[in-house]
């Protein structure tokens, strides 16, 4: 059960984040290799991988929780470049930044729109 929580997990990151997810989890099995284990087995294998929601929403919604955190910079940015991995477009992720204003406050939306358009500075090169 473990090794298919785990497989699932491993797919749906490289999915998402592509080669960035894997280098995090990779950073962090010398210290604290549970976190990256569960990371991979509850956040990507049993969450993000669930059937009732496609990836698109999931990482819209994601994009805007960890805008509203205002705490995870590193974090969002590999979400947003995941949004674009799942086919969100540049339009829907500053829409759903945009929409934090209201929830999160302007410095929360500010941060994001950085965040945001670094992301898509890389994507441009």
């Amino acid at each position: 059960m473990e090794d298919a929580r785990y497989q699932t997990g491993l797919g749906a990151l490289e999915k998402i984040t592509g080669s960035s997810g894997s280098a995090v989890v990779e950073s962090l099995k010398d210290i604290a290799p549970d976190l990256a284990d569960w990371i991979i087995q509850f956040s990507y294998g049993d969450v993000l991988s669930r059937a009732n929601l496609d990836l698109k929403s999931r990482q819209l919604a994601t994009v805007a929780a960890l805008t509203a955190m205002g705490t995870a910079y590193p974090q969002l940015k590999v979400h947003i470049q995941g949004a674009l991995n799942v086919g969100c477009t540049k339009v829907e992720i500053i829409e759903v930044i945009l929409q934090m204003a209201v929830f999160a406050g302007f410095p929360a939306a500010i941060n994001g729109i950085n965040a945001a358009r670094e992301i898509f500075q890389q994507e441009e090169r």
